[in-house]
């Protein structure tokens, strides 16, 4: 559920997120201050406004440790346009790969997703009245073929007569107590299949800044088709249609850009993927490129999207890298002085898994309970069994690839795999989860040194 960061201080953004991601208390802070300071900004005099730049901030940590699932979580916090993107599908102008200006798009999609749904939210009642009689006079077809000035039962020059007002009355009655909902009705809808278009090496639709629904008539694909269906389904489609109708797209679009370039929020992820070390040649070329392309979009500059020119002057960026391979100060000089605020996420240990395993809401024993519930199985953990399964998860990772939390899901699935299989069978049982249960399916690979067939 999303809430109104307006009314959120920088201890409730944090607490908010502690719902779901344990630890990682400096990223936390800095998001909620980041995103506060977002507030803060708006409320300045407009000639002060424009002088203040959005402090960008960099995530560094090993994968597995909660940057993503920040970003995540906060995508369903704020109510800001918000984007996640991979540096690694970009590439430099003149390589394959993705438009680094397209990042800005996929944020004004959003944005004009979410001011879309809010817009249809305010015409959802004028919506469901027009539908409504649109209904009636779908199961009443002479209802409006007569003049309205002429006695009920009078031969139209249709030559349909036009039934009583109380008919329609008693259909409006019927149609809102849900008597009507399987009655077949004819309705009008949009033939699908859209003309294929070739894009040609080099090109994308992006660049192409094609607007294919306009193209829509000129190929059929306005044409409409009549078709008999149920009266629960003719009110969804003529619901869509009604809402579509009444929503102004030009104030869609007005309002999306604005929102984007005043509250809008991109996280760039795997961004240690495209820093380059000196005196590398090959790849690095173009990684190094990719930053250069990436620079100005940071800095501010101008992108033009089919709904509008958007600036990106006060976008927030939000950065995040293990940076295993490389270190932030391989990027280049510029790219580092957009990010100034830097955040190092730590590597998660026994009791970091502990507390992964039981108190965020969405823990996984709680997701396994939940799976297993819906089989007729119960399954329960014992303190002692979690404790058991943390030491494995941090023990785990300190002799392989250390891949965080990622590493419980492992070992879950490793755990559970026979009750899982078995549980049609087993249904009305309890399984309880014991230290030795543990032990019994899980401490072969804790010896077992060769763990490469266990790891994501």
């Amino acid at each position: 559920m999303s809430l109104d960061l307006d009314d959120m201080t920088p201890k409730e953004i944090v607490a908010e997120l502690d719902r779901y991601i344990v630890g990682q208390e400096k990223a936390k802070k800095a998001v909620a201050v980041a995103l506060r300071n977002r507030l803060r900004r708006r409320k300045l005099p407009e000639e002060l406004r424009d002088e203040v730049a959005p402090k960008n901030i960099i995530m560094i940590g090993p994968t597995g440790v909660g940057k993503t699932e920040i970003a995540r979580r906060l995508a369903k916090l704020c109510g800001a346009p918000f984007a996640k993107v991979e540096a690694t599908k970009y590439t430099e102008v003149g390589y394959v790969g993705r438009d680094v200006e397209s990042m800005v798009r996929d944020l004004v999609s959003a944005a004009v997703s979410m001011v879309k749904t809010e817009l249809q939210s305010e015409v959802e009642t004028e919506a469901e009245q027009r539908v409504e009689d649109q209904l009636i006079e779908l199961l009443l077809p002479g209802l409006q073929k007569a003049p309205e000035r002429q006695p009920a039962g009078f031969q139209g020059p249709t030559g349909v007569v036009a039934p009583a007002n109380g008919t329609a009355d008693k259909f409006r009655e019927k149609l809102r107590a849900g008597e009507l909902e399987e009655k077949l009705v004819e309705v009008s809808v949009s033939k699908g299949g859209m003309p294929s278009i070739e894009v040609f090496s080099g090109q994308s639709l992006e660049e192409m800044d094609i607007n294919l629904g306009n193209l829509g008539s000129l190929f059929g694909g306005g044409r409409k088709k009549k078709k008999q269906v149920p009266v629960r389904r003719a009110r969804d489609i003529l619901m869509a249609e009604e809402v579509e109708r009444l929503v102004d797209m030009d104030r869609v679009s007005e309002l999306a850009i604005e929102r984007v370039e005043q509250m809008g929020i991109i996280f760039l992820d795997e961004i240690d993927k495209i820093a380059s070390k000196d005196g590398r040649v090959g790849a690095d070329v173009s990684r190094e490129g990719v930053q250069r392309d990436i620079l100005p979009i940071v800095e501010g500059s101008k992108v033009n999207t089919k709904w509008g020119i958007v600036d990106t002057s006060h976008v927030l960026f939000i950065a995040a890298g293990a940076f295993h391979m490389s270190k932030p100060s391989d990027l280049i000089p510029e790219l580092q002085g957009r990010f100034p605020i830097r955040v190092e996420l730590g590597a998660l240990e026994s009791a970091d898994f502990n507390r992964i395993l039981t108190q965020p809401e969405n823990a996984l024993t709680t997701q396994y309970t939940a799976l297993l519930a819906t089989e007729g199985v119960t399954l329960t953990f014992t303190e002692e069994a979690i404790a058991r399964l943390s030491d494995i998860a941090a023990d785990v990772n300190s002799k392989t690839e250390n891949i965080g939390a990622r590493r419980l899901h492992t070992l879950l699935e490793l755990l559970l795999e026979e009750v899982s299989f078995t549980a049609p069978e087993i249904a009305g049982q309890t399984i309880t989860v014991t230290p030795e249960y543990v032990n019994e399916r899980l401490e072969h690979i804790v010896e077992d040194r060769d763990l490469a067939r266990y790891i994501l």
